[in-house]
């Protein structure tokens, strides 16, 4: 199902997860949905934990952690419910969803409340088969949790129908990344956004791609090889004049230091 909070006195974290063998809503006519959630007072001084059983999206039964048994919602739910409370074995098993509830609360942090900006970088392509840029590609990397909107405008409108798009990527440790491209080929004057939205900014990033950048990229590129070919002149002058630099001896210094090792009480070493 996903997560969320609860906006409320006190109220910090709802966890909903659906039963693995539960189906998508679309593939079939027939739907149980199994729903579990962990509501938090004040941290975790009062947890209640519900478990509800839904049928075709109408509720049948529920666990609730403070009454302690399961409840019937519909008249369909009142012969479950009673069958759920006669076997000790699922009862001890809700019973001991509280402390699983507990446990979660303390991985919020670095889950569901988990946080890191995407990186941005839009890049020209071009086709083998064609001499100029016929594509940009916007890279959009690094960033959690994997929910993104990222999209193209050209001068100042929103491209839609030149748009193509990978699916979100998990990179292996914890971020995810997309590469969305679009189909066109730059003209002067043209001013290219890649506009991205992510939980973790803010406010939306804005990366842009212009002409003005283009020249930028190509003014840099030759001040880099202009200074390369005045290094290589200058130094076919200096081996041809023969001078030879006398060998560099360093001076002789002595170096006192020490290394401190500090280890907080019940660290390693004991």
């Amino acid at each position: 199902m996903g997560s969320g909070r609860i906006l409320g006195a006190g109220a910090v974290l709802v966890a909903l997860v659906r039963d693995p063998l539960t189906c998508p809503a679309h593939t079939g006519f027939f739907q149980h949905l199994a729903v579990h959630e962990c509501h938090y007072l004040n941290g975790t001084e009062q947890v209640r934990y519900l478990y509800r059983h839904i049928y075709n999206q109408q509720q049948r039964a529920h666990y609730d952690s403070d009454v302690g048994h399961y409840v019937a919602d519909t008249e369909l739910g009142k012969p479950l419910a009673d069958y759920w409370n006669s076997l000790p074995k699922e009862m001890e098993q809700r019973r001991a969803a509280v402390d699983i509830c507990r446990y979660n609360y303390f991985m919020a942090s670095f889950t569901v409340d988990r946080r890191v900006e995407p990186k941005v970088r839009v890049s020209p392509m071009q086709s083998s088969s064609l001499p100029q840029t016929d594509r940009l590609a916007c890279y959009v990397t690094g960033f959690y949790p994997a929910e993104i909107q990222v999209k193209w405008f050209k001068n100042g409108q929103e491209e839609t129908k030149h748009v193509v798009s990978t699916d979100v990527i998990q990179n292996g440790d914890w971020t995810y990344q997309v590469l969305v491209m679009l189909e066109s080929t730059p003209q002067h004057g043209d001013t290219y956004e890649c506009h991205v939205q992510h939980a973790s900014l803010k406010s939306p990033i804005t990366y842009e791609w212009a002409d003005a950048a283009r020249g930028k990229m190509l003014t840099g590129v030759g001040g880099l090889v202009l200074g390369l070919i005045f290094l290589a002149l200058g130094l076919f002058l200096y081996v041809r004049a023969g001078v030879v630099p006398a060998p560099f001896t360093p001076p002789r210094t002595h170096i006192l230091g020490w290394v401190e090792t500090y280890c907080p009480q019940g660290s390693w070493p004991p």
